[in-house]
């Protein structure tokens, strides 16, 4: 078995988004002996990429399984293209309003009272009541990518979260109020007031341990892929905590660090989606020179206040053996067993930087 691994680039300016497509199979054999899967799609422009390149690159117009890892716009909104203009066979999303009380009614406001919801509230549900409206149009089944769901031929297995960590993180993103919002935002004034740089090398690393990212990213769907031997992790945008529960599904199942072929950037590169003491259990150890992976971030184009990607969080993958491969404008592919493609070339990834972003974290 074979397998491709697609990044689009989501995002012009500094604001990006993930748009994955792959396929895994016999990718030289017919269409019947590959199994293709879209994970996210973008700002709804993106869905339009996203449709074309699966028909020029997969030569179909079938896709077997779609994952909306949350109901972010930069990662969902794509998704009704697709839904819309190829067949697709199921859909993997969560619906909140299944699980909340308070996330029904907020479901309920968007129709009269969209006005009273707050703009990230409204943004997500919207973008999930749509998803899930043009899939019952278009006759596609609904699963909710809870932990053990796994595909029928055992390839794709979601890692997280977990029903009841799901309805804990609802209850945090329903109780999150304006006042909450605008500490975060005066937190992150003060930052931006006291960013510097610091200096890093192979050993020494500034990433802090209590690293925080907000409930909804923690909601998104964890997905490992068996292809081949190899492991393929798609870790959306979920924070330590997430990861760290589907580290321990992993490890049970006797999984050591570095075990991963491929892994996805938590958040774009976010330094506040991982720490050192995560990515030692997920990746290995600090101080490696060799590659043992290969790592994919999705990236806008700009990066103005160095967060996607932090330098601080693609030196901390590279020094454990994962050098991160950046969108930035640009598609980028990790194939294994898989034919030859034209126009693409090898992608250099992000080298090791001596002086990172400071922003006032620890």
């Amino acid at each position: 078995m074979g397998y491709e691994i697609d990044f689009l680039p989501v995002g012009d300016e500094s604001s990006g988004g993930d748009a994955i497509a792959l396929r895994y199979g016999n990718l030289y054999g017919p269409r019947e002996d590959q199994t293709v899967v879209v994970i996210d799609g973008g700002y709804l422009d993106d869905g339009e990429a996203l449709v074309q390149h699966i028909r020029d690159y997969y030569k179909t117009g079938v896709v077997d399984l779609v994952v909306s890892t949350h109901p972010d716009r930069d990662h969902i909104n794509g998704l009704r293209v697709v839904l819309e203009q190829l067949t697709v066979k199921k859909l993997l999303m969560h619906l909140p309003w299944s699980h909340s009380a308070n996330m029904a009614r907020a479901k309920m406001l968007l129709s009269y009272d969209a006005r009273s919801l707050r703009t990230e509230l409204r943004d997500s549900l919207q973008g999930a009541t749509d998803l899930e409206e043009i899939a019952k149009a278009q006759g596609v089944p609904i699963e909710e990518p809870f932990r053990d769901w796994t595909s029928e031929d055992g390839v794709l297995r979601i890692l997280g979260p977990t029903e009841d960590y799901y309805r804990e993180l609802l209850a945090e993103i329903v109780e999150a109020n304006a006042a909450l919002e605008s500490k975060s935002s005066l937190e992150a004034t003060l930052r931006k007031m006291l960013a510097g740089t610091v200096y890093e090398d192979l050993d020494i690393e500034t990433l802090v341990e209590n690293a925080e990212t907000t409930a909804k990213n923690n909601t998104s769907a964890i997905c490992l892929l068996k292809v081949d031997g190899r492991k393929l992790l798609f870790t959306g945008d979920a924070g330590v905590p997430a990861l760290g529960h589907a580290l321990g599904v992993l490890e049970a199942d006797g999984f050591q660090p570095g075990d991963l072929s491929f892994i996805q950037v938590p958040h774009h590169g976010s330094r506040r989606n991982v720490s050192p003491s995560i990515l030692n259990r997920l990746l290995g150890f600090k101080g490696k020179s060799t590659s043992v992976g290969t790592a994919f971030a999705s990236v806008p184009k700009k990066n103005p206040e160095h967060k996607h990607p932090a330098k601080k969080t693609t030196n901390a993958f590279l020094r454990r053996g994962y050098p991160v491969h950046l969108t930035q404008g640009v598609s980028k592919c990790s194939r294994h067993n898989a034919p030859e493609r034209l126009g693409y070339s090898t992608s250099t990834p992000e080298p090791l930087h001596t002086s990172v972003e400071d922003l006032g974290d620890s």
